[in-house]
């Protein structure tokens, strides 16, 4: 689930083989090529772009891989018309969920995801349904044990960030969707390294799940979903604990 850091950091273990790497790999290009097609391709102006090849470079995507997704981006290189499409809707449970896709075929990711939701108990809503209850932000992530938590709210605050909030192991930067460049740039300037960062989905409220089955089958949907080539992210409302993060997520 994309903004969970325990989530990020168990999905960068599952990527440890080249099946998986091969998916990872691509599902990047799809990003770096949209970013470089909207923002151009130079990553010293476009800052959605050099965070990409940044997240990029920390799965070992080749630099060949990324050149030419940027290259294809900027029409340099023939490449596929991708579309961004988002579908919504709920998990068993009443888990709120969105999925964000890029495609080059509207209807195969259709019924890719439908299917999916079908498989485990889930229902696909209507357009608006869920993300009404969501806001753009975006969400920036430091190891806490890198900065003083003082001089990182100072920059954040004056490049335009909204709050820095700490869980002891990672800051949790948030601003506003058009202020994350301003403050990516500054944290850069600021030699502050960035662990993880996007513009995501945040949910306005949390729905606690305590049952280890639940967590584990609302844990098995979230892969599945995610496991789709045409699947960037997934967005849901469930707040799982580390503790049962990890009770069912071993192995």
């Amino acid at each position: 689930m994309a903004g969970h850091s325990k989530w990020a950091n168990i999905k960068h273990k599952k990527a440890a083989s080249d099946a998986v790497k091969g998916k990872v790999f691509s599902k990047m290009a799809k990003e770096i090529m949209v970013a470089a097609r909207t923002g151009g391709g130079d990553p010293s102006a476009n800052i959605t772009l050099r965070s990409l090849i940044q997240k990029a470079k920390g799965v070992n995507m080749p630099n060949d891989n990324i050149d030419r997704a940027i290259k294809k981006g900027t029409g340099e290189l023939e490449g596929e018309a991708v579309e961004e499409i988002f579908y919504e809707g709920y998990a068993s449970g009443g888990v709120s969920v969105i999925v964000a896709c890029l495609s080059d075929n509207r209807n195969r990711t259709a019924a890719d995801v439908r299917h999916v939701f079908t498989k485990h108990n889930g229902n696909l809503g209507q357009q608006g349904s869920v993300t009404r209850s969501y806001s753009r932000k975006g969400q920036i992530f430091i190891p806490a044990d890198n900065i003083e938590e003082d001089k990182l709210l100072e920059v954040v605050l004056e490049a335009g960030g909204e709050d820095v909030k700490n869980d002891g192991e990672y800051f949790e930067v948030l601003t506003g969707p058009s202020e994350y460049g301003d403050v990516l740039e500054a944290l850069e300037a600021a030699g502050i390294p960035v662990d993880e960062s996007d513009v995501t989905l945040l949910p306005e409220s949390m729905m606690p799940i305590t049952d280890k089955d639940q967590a584990a089958s609302l844990v098995k949907f979230v892969e599945a979903l995610e496991d789709l080539d045409d699947v960037q992210h997934v967005y849901s409302n469930f707040d799982i604990s580390d503790e049962l993060l990890d009770e069912v997520t071993e192995g």
